[in-house]
């Protein structure tokens, strides 16, 4: 997910030119993130924010502290642990080493309480003492700094002149210190109880204390930013309904995985301001915290199961700013859904090949198909009827946007940057050697991506049905448009090596087979472009030992030359990739698509322990074995990531095996067979009502959901629920 700028490593909001180059970007692997968007915070696994790195806390992309430290008698704590809480907290604990006590044992601990809000945070420091002496006195001190810098600059780690580079001056303010920048903006850091003492110059609030044996002293202090600038995204006013689905299983992973990643979800829901129902869920922490096509929409697609309120509101979110006219720098055309969203830029830094995206890119060749296939899918579970319709004129625009890429791109969709300036590749691989040859030389634009052509089949029979149900203009074409291209992709796509037959990964500019095996092939599934065979052909390549590393897929062949497992997208795990491979393939349902998606089930709940249940944007796609108890990380991989939090839902409707048609007052289930051994799911919704499914050898037994339902296979269920 490339965001600004073209590049290898884990994308920056600005950063090195196409070829790569560029400063070394900040590691984020060991960094305790807690969010509520539009705020953010990463610090040490000891609780403590540190300058001259991404550490700090951030509001609306502005870094309104970049170093909180706390020290006592002049040491710092020593760290024993944190919590992972999910979503808007984090929990951390520290001994003290006072120099006045006795002995190797510690007698004074410090629990370290942070929760966020949209506008900042509060850090609650709670000593404890259990020391045999009456009192102890002793001096905390917090050392503050801000720097109000850009996500961007930060993230590029270079100086620009646009923002301030260095930290700016405090001065004194009630109960604390304040910041102000010559933008207007302001932030207040307020001490309770009040300090004793502030010195501004060095930044520094501090306490006399005395603890006394077993009576909690407790200090906090509160920072926020004030600013006159409306916000681009804002807050949702209501919670968005996202309660974890209550699960009782034979595997207890599952559960746990859930529980962390939908209490991140709930703190990733922004809204448009000034807006009814645009809510949508933005991309990740710390770099994508924003509205996102590609990331916003599969989010919203894999949540389904659980209400198709965010799934309308990142509908709306998009289509408010659906193309209108061309533009090669920004990539806009009529009917194209964005890439992403961002403030204003600052002005273009002086250093050679470093270059910003326009606040509002279109660089994406798959979000629009992507738009089409969440639209009917919400349908399809139960969205109210009068919102989808409302939506229509958005869908014509999106399958106006498609025949006219398909008709320029020689039958299938593809993409070309032609500002120069832009994304090199524009499909979720969007980094610059994303899309290469098994020999490791790159594929050459314009590219056709496989996984496109899929979402371009699913979307066409997509809005065929939506067309024909809602009484608009050429549904049949749009079938005979699907069923041209699967036709083409037959003939075009399909190449060997010595394992077999699968689908290349690409067409390059000349129409060659880009031969590269890779996880792209997992998106054709359930996309309708695949037939039975070639779904049991792509099912045993996914579970080959070359693309399951036992953690997930692998996002390239092992087989390849340019294949790296600690690569950006040659080689790397990524567990939404992975959960969209478990969908189709629990959709494809043959023998091969059941056995493979078992074992990446496993696989991905055996990576979400590994990283205590929040899954990074990324992993290492080393061979899980032994020695690897646990994957490795990807050092810059961004967490909390909308997708891969998401994944969790996505694995658990594949092993429920639910697909909904509630237009038409139906429900197919077809449960994943697995070693989960799930028994009790609650908390999925139907059409806005929810149901209670309990899963036996004599099939699933449903509870509650809409009145008159029909059920295939024919499923038990309390009398007076009609086919329930």
């Amino acid at each position: 997910m490339n965001d600004q700028v073209t590049s290898h490593a884990a994308p920056p909001v600005g950063g090195p030119g196409a070829d790569g180059s560029g400063p070394i970007r900040r590691y984020l692997n060991d960094l305790v993130s807690a969010v509520y968007a539009p705020a953010m915070c990463l610090s040490g696994p000891d609780g403590q924010i540190r300058p001259g790195g991404p550490q700090g806390l951030y509001v609306r992309d502005l870094r309104v502290l970049s170093e909180v430290v706390v020290k006592v008698d002049g040491t710092e704590p020593v760290p024993l642990g944190h919590d992972l809480l999910g979503g808007a907290r984090n929990g951390f604990s520290a001994a003290l080493l006072n120099p006045a006590t006795k002995g190797a044992d510690p007698q004074i601990f410090l629990a370290r309480h942070r929760v966020l809000s949209p506008k900042g945070m509060q850090e609650k420091f709670v000593f404890t003492s259990y020391s045999p002496a009456p009192s102890l006195s002793c001096r905390v001190e917090l050392r503050l700094q801000c720097d109000l810098a850009g996500i961007g600059v930060v993230n590029a780690g270079v100086v620009n002149p646009g923002l301030p580079a260095t930290e700016l001056p405090a001065s004194k303010g009630t109960a604390g210190l304040a910041w102000q920048a010559a933008s207007g903006d302001r932030v207040l850091v307020t001490g309770s109880p009040a300090p004793d003492r502030v010195d501004p110059p060095a930044g520094i609030m501090s306490w006399e204390i005395t603890f006394r044996r077993d009576q909690p002293v407790e200090l906090s202090v509160t920072a926020r930013l004030e600013t006159a600038d409306a916000p681009l995204f804002g807050t949702p006013s209501l919670p968005i309904p996202l309660d974890a689905p209550l699960v009782v299983a034979r595997d207890q992973r599952l559960a746990q995985f859930l529980q962390l990643s939908l209490a991140d979800l709930r703190a990733l829901a922004m809204t448009v301001p000034g807006t009814a129902g645009q809510t949508f869920l933005a991309a990740g922490v710390p770099w994508y915290l924003t509205l996102f096509g590609r990331d916003s929409i599969w989010t919203a697609r894999m949540l389904l199961p659980l209400g198709t309120d965010l799934g309308l509101g990142t509908l709306r979110a998009l289509a408010s700013r659906q193309g209108q006219a061309t533009n090669s720098r920004t990539g806009e055309e009529p009917g194209k859904i964005l890439h992403e969203v961002r403030r204003e830029n600052p002005p273009a830094p002086s250093s050679d090949g470093l270059h910003w995206l326009p606040p509002v890119y279109y660089g994406t060749v798959d979000a629009t198909a992507l738009w089409v296939c969440l639209l009917h899918e919400t349908w399809k579970w139960g969205a109210p009827e009068d919102d989808v319709e409302k939506l229509l004129p958005a869908l014509q625009g999106c399958l106006g946007w498609i025949e006219r890429a398909l008709g320029r791109g020689g039958g299938f969709v593809s993409y070309v940057d032609e500002s120069g300036k832009g994304l090199s590749n524009q499909g979720w691989k969007d980094s610059f050697d994303g899309v290469q040859f098994r020999d490791g030389h790159y594929a050459r634009a314009p590219l056709a991506l496989c996984e496109v052509q899929g979402y371009t089949h699913q979307a066409a029979v997509a809005g065929a049905e939506l067309a024909l149900h809602f009484g608009l203009s050429r549904g049949e074409q749009w079938l005979e448009l699907a069923a041209g291209l699967a036709a083409r992709f037959r003939d075009r796509f399909w190449v060997s090596d010595q394992n077999g037959a699968f689908p290349a990964l690409a067409l390059e500019a000349d129409g060659t087979p880009v031969d590269a095996p890779s996880s792209n092939m997992g998106h054709l599934l359930g996309t309708g472009i695949l037939d039975p065979a070639e779904c049991e052909l792509v099912a045993k390549r996914l579970g080959s030992p070359e693309l399951d590393c036992g953690y997930g897929l692998r996002t390239l062949s092992s087989r390849c030359r340019g294949f790296n497992p600690l690569s950006y997208h040659v080689g790397s795990v990524w567990a939404h990739d992975t959960a969209i491979a478990i969908s189709g393939l629990a959709l494809s349902g043959g023998p091969a698509a059941q056995a493979t998606a078992a074992s990446l089930v496993d696989g991905l709940l055996g990576a979400a322990e590994g990283f205590a249940y929040r899954l990074p944007e990324l992993y290492g796609g080393h061979k899980r074995d032994a020695l690897a108890r646990a994957p490795l990380p990807y050092p810059p991989a961004c967490r909390p990531q909308a997708w891969s939090a998401a994944s969790s839902v996505a694995v658990l409707a594949a092993l429920m095996g639910w697909h909904p048609d509630m237009p038409a007052g139906k429900l197919r289930i077809s449960p994943l067979p697995s070693a989960v051994g799930l028994h009790r799911v609650e908390g999925i919704m139907l059409k806005g009502v929810p149901v209670r499914a309990t899963f036996g050898p004599g099939g699933p037994t449903l509870e509650g959901g809409p009145t008159g339902l029909t059920v295939s296979p024919p499923a038990t269920g309390s009398p007076g629920q009609g086919a329930l």
